[in-house]
């Protein structure tokens, strides 16, 4: 059985075909007119409940400084719902733990100013105080010149920025170490993120301002998300449901 998405692909090739035959004098009625394409379907973003992100969270080795790094960027992930290459893309200079925000540009240069979580501050404290400046140390420079102390905020074990394969990987061994099955990606963290403030009742435009959407049709789509797991929950709970 063919799923909506290839029902839809194969209608539209079909409507496409028939609108060249008309329009080269092939046939002679625009039958293309009459086919209607199926109705696309929005899939739900798979998403994490909050004891599965907690698992995730505290799989990381915080014995090793990659470690370190990798809680620190998995809690940013998830304080702030931030898309991975927004994360990634940060500077020492966006973030301010004084201030627990961090200042991210998003889609269509989009800047948003956020605030920061405390466990996800002292995570990242915790990195910037005891591993960066090590791994700064490994950077490529000049004999004798000085390290910069500003730069990505997020370094591999060459000094460089991190990067978005790097990202993916470490989180998904994090959810194998946590014991978290199914497809875990960063943006998880993020559909997690806006899940799981709509349950605990925020406002819609505030977790549309958090995440960056243009539109709050695109945040309403979590409603959607939540309103099946409150039947699910029902369903598994009520002693009459």
């Amino acid at each position: 059985m063919l799923r909506p998405s290839s029902h839809r692909r194969k209608a539209a090739a079909i409507r496409a075909f028939y609108r060249f035959a008309f329009g080269e004098g092939l046939i002679e009625r625009d039958i293309a007119s009459l086919l209607d394409l199926p109705r696309a379907t929005r899939q739900l973003p798979d998403t994490l409940d909050v004891r599965e992100v907690e698992a995730l969270l505290e799989a990381t080795n915080l014995e090793t400084a990659e470690g370190v790094r990798d809680r620190a960027l998995l809690e940013l992930l998830y304080a702030c719902g931030l898309r991975v290459s927004e994360a990634l893309g940060l500077d020492m200079d966006d973030v301010s733990l004084v201030d627990a925000t961090a200042r991210v540009i998003g889609k269509g240069d989009r800047e948003r100013r956020l605030p920061v979580g405390d466990v996800a501050v002292a995570a990242l404290q915790r990195y910037i105080d005891d591993v960066r400046p090590a791994l700064l140390d490994h950077r490529a420079r000049p004999s004798g010149a000085k390290i910069a102390r500003g730069g990505p905020l997020f370094l591999t074990a060459r000094g460089e920025r991190l990067g978005r394969m790097s990202a993916w990987r470490l989180l998904r061994r994090a959810a194998l170490a946590g014991g978290v099955t199914g497809r875990v990606t960063p943006h998880t963290l993020r559909h997690s993120f806006a899940t799981h403030l709509l349950e605990g009742g925020a406002d819609l435009r505030v977790v549309q301002e958090l995440l960056g959407h243009a539109s709050i049709t695109t945040t309403q789509l979590y409603t959607h998300l939540t309103g099946e797991r409150i039947r699910q929950v029902y369903a598994r709970a009520h002693p009459r449901a």
